[in-house]
């Protein structure tokens, strides 16, 4: 291997590792908050891939089909969940009203902007905005369905649903997208040359678009209300609900956070590989293991270990390519080992 190949290796290593960083700190934001394993982000980066091919092709984007059924879902929930509190008394109308406009107008207005939105002229950023529209809300639809009637459950049961979440979004991909794989528009055609290396501007757009985005999270929950109320959650649960914190309203904000951050990879990545409707689960995947040799808790050592993930890949992809995503993935090994040797074990309930 000489000089070249091995910085064209670390370019595309860099550039994969970019998305799985972003990944990774979407995993450890659900997970501090809420305790979920979040198994199906992947899904949402195929979801955002896939919605903005479909965009661009001027069909309609099923997704929003899915946000419509899933809301109103959401919505019989919730009016059930206010009946069974009201215990015989009159059902306060307030509150229902509210849930009808968040679960049912809403994704129903977005219904109609995908309807007549969706066209192939449109500028490619306003293709990607209504791309975001139409998939991030399905994020914290996923929450208030799956996840927040089992807030206090173990760790165990929310692991078990995650799993289930996954499966049943990925076959809603299946019947959505089609088994057809889908490429998008490149944001530029640009080409730099520094020496014998050929710099893609799509490498360069993925690598800025989630420098920004990591330097946006570091903002927000530094110096927001909302962002530190969210810091609070992931550190003391119940002292965040002591002090006034909503926690069912944190988990939401999380969810909706890992929703857009799970898109917005998918829409990257959609110009450099073919998307197919379960692509995104081995992407999430591999931001799993960056968070896991990050230790699921640290956004930096998670930003960090996703990275050092990304140019393994590539560097495996080269010296043995049927084998990289083995390699890839026994990383996971010395690092469980590690970690299980120098931490104490601390039964759930007692911290």
């Amino acid at each position: 291997m000489d000089i070249s190949i091995a910085a064209i290796l670390t370019q595309d290593g860099i550039t994969n590792g970019a998305v799985y960083a972003l990944m990774a700190l979407a995993l450890v934001l659900v997970f501090s908050v809420t305790r979920v394993i979040f198994i199906p982000l992947g899904e949402f980066v195929a979801f955002g891939a896939l919605t903005l091919a479909t965009i661009q092709a001027g069909r309609f984007p099923q997704a929003a089909t899915l946000l419509a059924v899933l809301g109103l879902l959401a919505f019989l929930q919730e009016a059930w969940h206010l009946w069974q509190r009201a215990a015989g008394r009159r059902l306060a109308l307030a509150p229902l009203r509210t849930a009808f406009g968040k679960f049912v107008l809403a994704p129903a207005a977005i219904y109609a902007l995908a309807h007549f939105g969706a066209r192939p002229e449109l500028p490619l950023a306003l293709q990607v905005a209504l791309a975001l529209i139409v998939v991030v809300p399905l994020g914290p639809l996923v929450y208030r369905l799956a996840f927040q009637p089992l807030a206090s459950a173990s760790t165990l049961v929310l692991l078990i649903v995650s799993v289930g979440v996954h499966f049943a979004m990925l076959g809603l991909g299946l019947a959505l997208f089609g088994a057809e794989g889908s490429r998008t528009t490149p944001f530029t055609e640009a080409r730099f040359d520094l020496g014998t290396l050929a710099v893609s501007g799509q490498s360069l757009v993925v690598i800025g678009v989630s420098l920004a985005l990591i330097a946006a999270l570091y903002f927000y929950f530094e110096r927001t209300l909302a962002g530190k109320a969210l810091r609070a959650t992931a550190i003391n649960r119940l002292g965040a609900q002591l002090v006034g914190i909503g926690t069912t309203q944190a988990g939401r904000l999380a969810f909706t956070l890992a929703a857009g951050i799970g898109a917005l990879c998918g829409i990257l990545i959609a110009p450099l590989t073919t998307i197919y409707y379960d692509s995104g689960f081995l992407t999430g995947l591999k931001g799993f293991v960056g968070a896991i040799v990050g230790g699921l808790a640290a956004y930096p050592a998670a930003a960090a270990g996703a990275l050092l993930v990304g140019v393994l890949e590539s560097f495996s992809s080269f010296w043995a390519s049927t084998l990289k995503e083995v390699i890839v993935f026994t990383l996971i090994i010395p690092v469980l080992l590690w970690r299980s040797l120098k931490s104490t074990h601390i039964e759930e309930g007692e911290e």
